[in-house]
């Protein structure tokens, strides 16, 4: 019974799988910082940079992913680089940090940026969404990092960029130059103080939405944060939070991401830390409500993501948590020379939460796959780490500590939506938790 519902299907240079929830992308890819875009074919199109070490921050090449439901996703594979197979910079070999994408008259322009003070900032474009992006040039005058970029229905073109303070110009009409004598700083004094970095710009409505790495909270800018303006050069004034990933994993540091309407539904897209390590990202969404006076409602993280609560039978990835405590991380490991995640490093008192499953009557037993040093309880609470126990399971130790093994008990019957943890009790115990089912 494993694991990724992963339809690994080739077609004009793009794989195919079924990731309906978060984290929606398949066990051993990490793509960060999304900025989602709905383009003329209705699709939503996903631009990110990709973790690939815990040495360096992203990597050489930029993926596209791409869906018409936000159920199946593809990916575009190398659709632009820096280095290597398909590299499309001439001037440097470094590092591809977070992109963004635009359109303008039948091109998309991939805006890309690179670590260091100098030569951090361009563009190269394409006749398609997916690229290949080509001819990537310098862009003069920015000299940070996460560029974003709206046009606006005139035509006009606004860049963004920064980290510390964001700035703003206009892109000149080629798109590849800004206007420098258009520079201004675009946030309100709270924005600024809670702006790290990360810039995402978007208009719904009549407002201009400036989504950003907030550090408000915890010292770490783990919050998605928010300003409104009704000028694309501002001034924005602050609003808040729209979500905030503290609690993915132990060493989580950062969020990046933006807002995005699909169907006349608004998302907000962003990313989970894995690993116990700042980096290997994974991108996630959840569904977001805009207000009548145009605020947005702070959200949480979820297990279901764009979805409605998933139906509680049916088998769940350990990876899929939206929330742990403790020493608990999600980690990769392989099974059949497959790419896997699980729940590892699991500690007495740990819990992992998942939101929202669906229960109803029928549903009498609990079944998880575990590896585990010694003996140990599986709690099964509702709502909260300390809400109602509707089940423990026992677990025996392990053959050895590469064997799993299915664990079984029976349960409280329940009905109705709710968050489900699972707290876990052993004292000199180490779990690894790869799935878990309810029957």
């Amino acid at each position: 019974m494993k694991k990724l519902a992963l339809n690994l299907i080739i077609f004009l240079g793009a794989v195919s799988f079924t990731q309906a929830q978060n984290p929606i992308v398949p066990a051993g890819m990490y793509i960060a910082d999304p900025e989602a875009h709905t383009w003329q074919d209705g699709k939503i199109y996903l631009y990110g940079s990709r973790d690939e070490s815990d040495e360096y921050w992203c990597s050489y090449k930029h993926h596209v992913l791409f869906s018409d439901d936000l159920k199946t996703w593809s990916i575009a594979e190398n659709a632009f680089a820096s280095k290597g197979e398909n590299d499309q910079v001439d001037y440097h070999d470094k590092l591809l940090f977070a992109p963004d994408c635009a359109y303008k008259n039948g091109t998309y322009y991939l805006y890309y940026c690179s670590p260091g003070k100098t030569l951090t900032e361009g563009v190269a474009t394409s006749k398609s969404p997916l690229g290949p992006f080509t001819a990537g040039k310098q862009i003069k005058g920015p000299n940070q990092i996460d560029p974003a970029v709206l046009v606006d229905e005139d035509g006009q073109g606004y860049y963004f960029w920064g980290q510390g303070k964001p700035k703003v110009a206009r892109l000149k009409a080629n798109m590849c130059e800004i206007d420098s004598s258009t520079i201004t700083l675009p946030l309100d004094e709270a924005g600024n103080k809670a702006f790290h970095e990360g810039s995402s710009i978007r208009k719904i409505g009549a407002w201009y939405y400036f989504v950003f790495a907030d550090d408000s909270r915890e010292n770490r800018p783990t919050c998605l944060g928010y300003a409104m303006s009704k000028s694309p050069m501002g001034p924005f004034e602050y609003k808040g939070v729209i979500i905030d990933n503290m609690g993915c994993d132990p060493s989580v540091w950062n969020n990046h991401g933006s807002i995005e309407l699909f169907n006349d539904k608004c998302y907000v897209f962003y990313h989970r830390s894995t690993h116990n390590s700042q980096k290997f990202r994974k991108a996630c969404i959840e569904p977001i409500t805009i207000n009548a006076d145009g605020t947005i409602s702070e959200v949480e993280m979820t297990t279901q993501g764009a979805l409605q609560a998933l139906p509680a039978g049916n088998l769940m990835q350990a990876e899929r948590a939206c929330l742990l405590s403790g020493k608990i991380f999600i980690d990769e490991s392989e099974s059949n020379d497959i790419p896997n995640e699980e729940l590892t490093h699991i500690a007495d008192g740990d819990f992992a939460a998942y939101k929202y499953l669906t229960f109803d009557k029928q549903l009498k037993n609990f079944r998880i796959k575990t590896n585990i040093s010694d003996e140990a309880l599986v709690e099964l609470r509702l709502d909260q780490a300390d809400g109602e126990m509707i089940g423990s399971c026992k677990i025996s130790k392990s053959i050895s500590n590469t064997a799993f093994q299915l664990s079984n008990c029976e349960i409280t019957s329940t009905k109705g939506k709710h968050a489900l943890y699972l707290v876990f009790k052993g004292e000199n115990t180490v779990f690894n938790v790869d799935w878990f089912q309810f029957y």
